[in-house]
């Protein structure tokens, strides 16, 4: 998922790291890209102030939920601004500004008291929803309060709120007034937001630009069944209601006002989803215009990456950034206990093929580290697990597995997304080394959109299923060491279902390091703390890394204000508009 740093300052130098390019030549290709490869990570690519026609977006899994404060892909938290405004934003333009900090329907960035305990936001005034009626200040407050604080309704959003806030035990679906007695977040007029904190949390802005701080009319909340129709804050609202598995189709808000909204352009007059499109049928739309979009950002698929990069003439449609994200293989610690099997797996993994199946050079980086390059107390030299040539050592993974009591190897599954190509093969790649010291994995397929909530993050079906390892990915939440690894790597962080610390990683001492730097404001001392966390992670040998990513983006001559936005590691949707005869 995201972004930043200190208070509100966004990490500039880092930010900039992330927009990388590849800095390959190329020739032909793209009307405004004049033939250069990588274009959109940079720059605005097709810069048109042309309104109107539909935008089509399609996407081979599912949204996990298109409830706001429900959801933690990547995609969805970037999407669902068409119809959810946040309190705070992302500075809506490419470069190294990109991840800086500004209000959406903020009337200014927060103000926090002395010690980082208290932050007051004020929000503009005459906000509306679709029906016309103000969004106030306790509609926010509801938003925040029921994506964290429900009895176990919702499990897929973040819990940065459950975690930080000074609230008791509270669930807004019992008793006659949602709010009584939820006091941690006070409202003491219709545009004025006090959060109090447990603790001293410098970073806390960062939370508000998550689509849990979506306003929500307490009389128009169903609960679960409120994804199906949303009501909209934002300058689209639902056409009709949301149908899984099928599509998704928007339709303007006459009652969005563009002049309180510095973020969206709102330029198509539609947007329309097509929901559980095979991977390869959409790259060829793609490149047909059929569709504008892959919804799920992270490029095109395998078969699609080889032809494209052989094809000169399309080589100025191409954007090919690192992303900040890592992909790497949950180690599920309750399944495989003991830390001497879990280190041979990572002597035994062939990270080179794993690599090559993610794409090789256009699909990334090798990755040996858990925090990507451009977050502050990241070393990516760092290798407790070397091999030559990286393909594992595999005399180490044999030793391993003679102390931890297994020198013929053991059985296991591994979990992955099913309509992510890339996941699986990655998987398949794993499989096959592994085998090389007598671990048997058999790979099992689970659907994308409830991958975390039932299978791969639900702990009884990893216990009952024998899931030992998982293909996952993790981008920032904004990029400091908090930010990008505190959700996967801090037991407090772990649930039943809808678990996104899927390895299970609950070490006293990297629990107290996390808790540390949230009380530490120096942001070079919080990067040591955070260098201490990755080394920790990956000497318990709870996350193989596999590559640090990037993502290979075809757009097309008729897609319009096309760039890289590194906070949602793919194009930043509210720009997109199209320009067709």
């Amino acid at each position: 998922m995201r972004k930043r740093t200190l208070g509100f300052v966004a990490l500039g130098a880092s930010a900039s790291l992330l927009l990388s390019a590849c800095g390959r030549a190329a020739t032909g290709g793209g009307s405004d890209s004049a033939g250069t490869f990588d274009l959109g990570s940079t720059e605005v690519v097709n810069a048109s102030d042309k309104s109107g026609g539909t935008l089509k977006y399609a996407i081979a899994g599912d949204f996990d939920s298109t409830d706001p404060g429900n959801t933690y892909y990547a995609f969805n938290w970037n999407f669902s601004r068409y119809y959810a405004r946040t309190l705070l934003a992302f500075n809506p333009e490419p470069g190294e500004r990109a991840t800086e900090l500004i209000p959406d329907m903020a009337a200014e960035l927060p103000e926090p008291n002395d010690d980082f305990t208290k932050w007051t936001v004020k929000i503009q005034e005459g906000l509306k929803y679709e029906d016309g009626t103000e969004i106030t200040s306790e509609d926010i407050k509801y938003g925040i309060a029921r994506a964290n604080f429900n009895g176990g309704t919702f499990n897929l959003g973040p819990q940065y709120f459950s975690t930080h806030l000074d609230q008791d035990d509270h669930n807004v679906f019992e008793g006659e007034d949602p709010l009584a007695g939820f006091d941690s977040i006070e409202t003491p007029d219709d545009y004025t937001l006090v959060f109090h904190l447990k603790d001293s949390f410098s970073e806390f802005p960062n939370v508000l630009t998550q689509p849990q701080t979506a306003p929500v009319p307490i009389d128009a909340d169903r609960g679960e069944l409120y994804q199906e129709k949303v009501v909209s804050s934002g300058p689209y609202k639902f056409d009709g209601e949301y149908e899984p598995g099928v599509k998704l189709h928007l339709e303007r808000n006459e009652h969005w006002d563009p002049d309180t909204d510095p973020v969206r352009r709102a330029l198509p007059d539609r947007i329309e989803v097509e929901i559980g499109v095979n991977q390869d049928e959409i790259d060829e739309r793609l490149l047909s215009g059929e569709i504008d979009v892959d919804l799920s950002g992270t490029g095109v698929g395998p078969a699609m990456n080889a032809r494209l990069l052989d094809d000169e003439s399309v080589q100025g449609n191409l954007d090919n950034p690192f992303s900040g994200a890592l992909r790497y293989v949950n180690i599920h610690t309750p399944i495989i206990e003991d830390v001497a099997c879990r280190q041979a797996i990572m002597y035994a993994a062939d990270r080179d093929s794993m690599w090559r199946a993610w794409g090789g050079s256009e699909g990334g980086e090798i990755a040996t580290n858990l925090l990507p390059p451009a977050i502050p107390g990241s070393n990516p030299d760092s290798d407790l697990y070397p091999s030559e040539d990286n393909k594992g050592d595999l005399a180490k993974a044999e030793e391993k597995l003679e102390e931890c009591g297994e020198a013929d190897g053991f059985k296991t599954n591994i979990a992955v997304r099913a309509e992510r190509e890339k996941d699986v093969q990655t998987a398949e790649a794993l499989q096959q080394s592994l085998a090389r010291v007598g671990i048997e994995v058999d790979v099992k397929s689970y659907p994308a959109a409830d991958f975390f909530g039932q299978y791969a993050g639900s702990q009884d079906f990893v216990r009952e299923n024998n899931i030992g390892l998982s293909v996952s990915g993790w981008g920032p939440d904004w990029p400091t060491g908090y930010g990008f690894a505190s959700k996967i790597t801090h037991g407090d962080a772990i649930m039943e279902t809808g678990n996104f610390n899927t390895a299970e990683i609950d070490d006293p001492e990297i629990n107290g390091l996390w808790d540390q730097a949230l009380k530490t404001e120096d942001p070079e001392e919080r990067a040591d703390l955070y260098e201490q966390i990755d080394t920790l992670v990956m000497e318990n040998a709870a996350i193989l890394p596999v590559v640090f990513d990037k993502a290979l983006i075809y757009r097309s001559d008729e897609l319009t204000n096309v760039y890289y936005q590194p906070s949602y590691m793919m194009y930043d949707f509210m720009a997109l508009g199209v320009d067709r005869d």
